[in-house]
């Protein structure tokens, strides 16, 4: 019987210290050679994301080192699009309301990849719209081609003006979650419900094995 308690007090602590696996690092990514105490050892270098600077819904400047410590999940979207993009509004609804318990230390963002159209007004009567008040949400707008750019070599989203698309422009559902440190952890199709719900449980746990919150 003492035994049988010892083992089965073994295997509670066993089970108390059994964490998940940490978020895979995404992107393309270089080998750093390097020697150490005389030996050469390999590091893997993944991407940060490189800072930036776009208008808000309230015309106010955001920065990316604005974000610094916090988990970023991001979008990239057109006001006027008719096909993808209210779905992906609806959706990242549902990832606000999902992590509404850690708001505090995510952001997200939603870059407009239309400035012409898309200025700061017509971005807040597109949360009007959509009836958004997350206060942990914003909406950008900024330059075409380095707000494109960005999309494509920063956020593995694909995005680009195309006059054979149904709005004018080409892109991916994709929303990109970015720990604190910059890095991409993961990249989930916004129009599908069960990818979306994958994104919102990545998100605590990412910050529960990494940032040590339950």
């Amino acid at each position: 019987m003492k035994k049988l308690i010892i083992a089965l007090f073994g295997c509670g602590l066993m089970a108390c210290n059994h964490s998940e696996p940490k978020l895979p690092y995404v992107g393309n990514f270089d080998i750093e050679y390097k020697t150490v105490d005389g030996v050469e050892v390999t590091d893997t270098v993944y991407p940060k994301m490189v800072d930036f600077v776009f208008l808000n819904q309230d015309s106010t400047e955001v920065w990316g080192h604005d974000m610094e410590g916090k988990i970023w999940v991001s979008d990239f979207f057109f006001t006027s699009c008719p096909t993808i993009c209210p779905t992906m509004t609806t959706q990242m609804k549902r990832v606000a309301k999902g992590v509404e318990d850690v708001a505090d230390q995510v952001q997200i963002m939603s870059f407009s990849i239309d400035p012409k159209r898309d200025q700061p007004s017509v971005l807040r009567r597109y949360r009007e719209k959509y009836g958004i008040t997350a206060p942990n949400w914003v909406f950008l707008t900024g330059d075409e081609a380095k707000t494109h750019k960005l999309g494509i070599e920063n956020f593995q989203v694909f995005a680009n003006e195309d006059p054979n698309s149904a709005g004018g422009y080409a892109h991916s559902p994709a929303f990109t979650l970015i720990d604190k440190e910059g890095y991409i952890r993961g990249v989930y199709v916004g129009t599908e419900t069960e990818d979306v719900d994958r994104l919102i449980k990545d998100i605590h746990r990412l910050i529960e094995t990494e940032y040590g919150e339950n």
